[in-house]
């Protein structure tokens, strides 16, 4: 590519590369930079948005941003393969809701230099979560989570990651309950000693039960930041004014540093339809008891 969005996006890589960032302040071995991000589907009545119209400033983001690791949603094989064509410091692992590769991924991107996977695999919200694709508690759609045990390859520190997209109908609030229980559940059972990153799409504001259950053991780093930029909005339609905070990232075993709503944009074109979120956080030291 030879455009000054390929120029912009080498040097954006390059000087992350060389410890600094184009957006957040350097950070060290310590540090992790994590990003949820529902891409929106490739559908073609979305227009002027649709995907191949956002596809150079969908990349464009993730370049300047840099995150260490990446919690997406809606996002379809060849999106995530497009990613990787160009920004090929990341891999991508993750099956579809229904169990395959032709629906919308919870995928999980990763940079592969700084960390390495060590598992990974999936579970769906349902009363069946072993089995893939299927559909219980009154859901139109499977719902799945995506999920790896990561290693720093610098600093030898191992973290969960758990990525998620919750339904989104006003009748779905019992199913969206009993799919956190579910995943609070889940973290229970991780080793208490190994930090959790939960994130994704959960399809409602932070002022109900499923936010209130989330945050019994883990940390809303929106909340926790002690310095935060961008709007607390994240879904804004294709219109860049948002109104709703329905994309979080909790932590369980980090400090967080930072938090920042990312509205990247060129004009009118947006890389999705939500904002990314992502957040600086540091790894907990603290010996658990």
């Amino acid at each position: 590519m030879t455009t000054l969005f390929a120029i912009l996006r080498r040097l954006a890589v390059t000087l992350c590369l060389l410890g600094a960032s184009p957006t957040f302040a350097q950070t060290g071995d310590t540090t992790l930079r994590v990003m949820t991000f529902n891409v929106r589907l490739p559908v073609p009545q979305d227009r002027d948005n649709a995907w191949e119209q956002r596809q150079a400033i969908f990349i464009q983001t993730i370049a300047e941003v840099h995150p260490d690791v990446i919690g997406t949603q809606e996002l379809y094989q060849r999106q995530g393969d497009y990613l990787v064509e160009q920004l090929p410091e990341y891999a991508w692992f993750g099956i579809d809701r229904r169990g395959g590769h032709d629906d919308e991924h919870m995928g999980v991107f990763y940079r592969r230099d700084r960390l390495a996977l060590l598992e990974s695999g999936s579970f769906w919200l349902s009363d069946t979560p072993e089995v893939a694709g299927s559909i219980t508690w009154g859901n139109l759609y499977p719902r799945n989570v995506t999920w790896g045990l990561f290693e720093d390859r610098a600093g030898g520190q191992r973290f969960y990651v758990l990525n998620t997209h919750f339904p989104y109908r006003t009748e779905d609030g019992a199913a969206r309950l009993k799919a956190a229980r579910l995943i609070v559940s889940r973290i229970a059972q991780l080793p208490a000693d190994i930090p959790v990153v939960l994130m994704g799409d959960f399809n409602v504001e932070p002022d109900g039960p499923v936010h209130a259950l989330f945050s019994e053991d883990l940390t809303d780093v929106r909340l926790a930041a002690p310095m935060t930029s961008g709007p607390d909005g994240t879904f804004h339609n294709f219109t860049g004014l948002a109104d709703r905070r329905i994309d979080w990232i909790f932590t369980r075993r980090f400090r967080t540093r930072s938090a920042r709503t990312v509205t990247t944009h060129s004009g009118d074109r947006y890389p999705s339809d939500h904002f990314p979120v992502t957040a600086d956080v540091m790894f907990d030291t603290v010996p658990v008891n």
